[in-house]
């Protein structure tokens, strides 16, 4: 009989449901778990164990947990989203200083109104503004697959998380590729929908203009379960779309059939590394396209998001890199002070490369609904590596896993990030994402070819053999 811990929310939440097992231990088992792996992983900062057995209780003597569409599922959320009695981190030293939220994100209370329980906070870049987790602070966060390599970033946690089979859902945030890097390096599932979708009320900001909400899971099921749970407006949000919402889990069945599929060529081609290349083009080959759709001037778009985080990154935190500097992660330190000093021209002409890049790219969704491209250059690299060989050229690392995310969160399209494995053959235990593309507010469509490779055994997200 297969543990809770290695089951999926859908499962979980189905056994809940009809009593067949108790919400109390699948959180005990997702405690021991957590216990059991994180001197291998360190993906958490927090665990709430008190706080989770406690939910646990109050799910077991729900009157109507028959309703409830996550009951008794565990999660856990990248450490920028407030947690009520917690400071939010946001993977800093600064933030320690801070006094505990007075209430849970409204994301987590979402997602607790649905009958999931929150076990707990996990590690992050500083101030998300990193592609790595290896975090001077709370530690590097471990790849599950290989503990010689990063897990990705910055949301390199909730990857971690999930890869390791210490829960089955995890929220975590991509500005630039946060989400999409973690899911393609740990071999998850990940949702990055599009920009207002989802309310961020509650959560530390890195890039407002930039910043969205997503979750990680094992299966397109459990993406779309969470998805679901989450949606809806929020009036504290300026920047969430005041959208009903568009319920997506029944429409998973629907398949690929129909869709006008493309593959992007260019810089996404160009700055990929063979397994990626493999990776997109074998599932291109699944789906029967062979389409290939250019966007414009990506390398300009790249760079204007790049100069966009940078200076909004950096106006956040002025006054503690005037009165704090040491306390900063060096690397985050080095980039907010650059950010600081960017001249008021440079951004206003990125503002000016994004918009024109969203208009041109939205001519290219009145012939296709969905296009693919490689999540990140390689599989993960080791700890520590510096440089990277892309396109001939010899690359900074870190900022590289970013090249062929940042034009896509760039304008705010929604994705679905898809594992696949083996496409590196000196490293078949490695997976590599590829990224499933959708026109802004289409998140079912990515959602439907998702769970059709998923359906057709191409992608997928076991849990790392760590003991």
């Amino acid at each position: 009989m297969t543990a809770l811990w290695q089951s999926d929310a859908a499962g979980i939440a189905a056994g809940v449901r009809d009593g067949s097992t108790s919400a109390r231990a699948g959180v005990e088992q997702c405690l021991a778990r957590i216990a059991a792996t994180e001197p291998q992983v360190n993906a958490f900062t927090s665990v709430l164990a008190d706080r989770a057995l406690r939910r646990a209780g109050q799910i077991d003597k729900h009157t109507r947990r028959s309703e409830l569409s996550l009951a008794g599922v565990p999660f856990a959320v990248k450490n920028l989203f407030d947690v009520a009695g917690l400071p939010t981190l946001a993977g800093s030293k600064i933030e320690r200083d801070t006094l505990p939220a007075a209430r849970d994100a409204l994301l987590v209370r979402r997602l607790e109104a649905a009958g999931a329980i929150l076990v707990g906070a996990l590690n992050m870049d500083e101030y998300a503004y990193g592609f790595t987790t290896e975090n001077t602070h709370y530690g590097t966060t471990r790849n599950p697959h290989d503990l010689t390599r990063i897990s990705g970033g910055s949301s390199g946690g909730c990857g971690a998380a999930i890869a390791a089979g210490q829960v089955p859902i995890t929220l975590g945030s991509d500005t630039n590729g946060s989400i999409r890097v973690p899911a393609s390096l740990c071999g998850t599932f990940g949702l990055k929908p599009t920009f207002g979708r989802l309310p961020r009320t509650g959560s530390y900001p890195f890039v407002a203009s930039l910043d969205h909400l997503g979750p990680f899971a094992r299966t397109v099921a459990d993406l779309a379960l969470t998805y679901d749970a989450m949606q809806g407006p929020s009036h504290d949000d300026p920047g969430c779309a005041r959208r009903a919402p568009e319920r997506v889990t029944g429409e998973l069945g629907l398949g690929a059939e129909g869709l006008r599929i493309g593959v992007l060529g260019g810089w996404f081609r160009n700055m990929a590394m063979p397994e990626a290349l493999a990776a997109v083009d074998a599932l291109a080959q699944a789906l029967g396209t062979t389409r290939l759709i250019e966007w414009p001037e990506v390398e300009r778009a790249r760079a204007a998001a790049f100069l966009i985080s940078n200076s909004e990154g950096a106006t956040l935190h002025l006054n503690d890199l005037r009165r704090r500097a040491q306390d900063f992660e060096p690397l985050s330190r080095d980039r907010f002070l650059a950010g600081a000093l960017l001249p008021a021209a440079w951004v206003q002409q990125a503002q000016r490369v994004r918009h024109w890049f969203a208009r041109r790219v939205a001519r290219s969704f009145e012939t296709v609904d969905v296009v693919l491209a490689p999540a990140t250059p390689c599989v993960a690299p080791v700890i520590g590596t510096e440089w990277l060989e892309i396109d001939g050229k010899r690359l900074p690392a870190r900022p590289s896993l970013g090249l062929l995310t940042q034009p896509v969160s760039c304008i705010g399209l929604p994705v679905v990030t898809v594992p696949v494995w083996g496409m590196n053959p000196t490293l078949p235990h490695l997976p590599i994402g590829v990224q499933v593309i959708a026109a802004p507010w289409r998140e079912d469509l990515a959602l439907r070819v998702a769970a059709h490779l998923e359906a057709r055994g191409l992608c997928s997200a076991p849990i790392a053999k760590l003991n």
